[in-house]
């Protein structure tokens, strides 16, 4: 069961700042499509459909540290590992390393909680991991997950 995947991509003119640094917001935009990205490559979406309910996977946690500059048209390896599953919630970690190099960029870790949204209130309701998507997913090794 996979508990780890990596995307590879190229930084934008967009999401850098007056310096030519990528802005630190922008980091936690690239945590969420790479997120995104581990979910379609297990055959999921991260807003999905079940008979009678819309799944979304809402954040309760966010967090990054950054650790050394990365600038536009730079190449970017961000590592996603499952650091736990739990009954209703993933949390993640990141690292950001720039590509061709051993420098790590950044590390980040995310939380979000399985949910639906309450037709009746328009509520978010936390909910069980579906099955068919905990069964695909495992939190890693703990020794895969030590911070350096």
């Amino acid at each position: 069961m996979p508990h780890e995947f990596k995307l590879t991509r190229r930084v934008e003119f967009a999401e850098t700042d007056m310096a030519g640094i990528v802005h630190f917001a922008n980091f936690f935009r690239m945590m969420e499509v790479t997120e995104h990205a581990f979910f379609r490559s297990l055959g999921f979406t991260i807003h999905g459909h079940e008979p009678g309910v819309t799944i979304g996977w809402p954040r309760v946690s966010a967090t990054c540290d950054y650790r050394a500059p990365l600038r536009f048209e730079e190449e970017v390896e961000i590592h996603l590992t499952v650091a736990e599953v739990r009954t209703r919630s993933i949390r993640y970690q990141f690292t950001f390393r720039k590509v061709g190099s051993a420098i790590e960029v950044a590390r980040g870790q995310l939380s979000a909680v399985c949910a639906s949204v309450e037709k009746a209130t328009g509520k978010l309701v936390p909910m069980p991991i579906p099955n068919a998507i905990r069964d695909a997913i495992t939190a890693g090794p703990p020794e895969k997950l030590s911070v350096e």
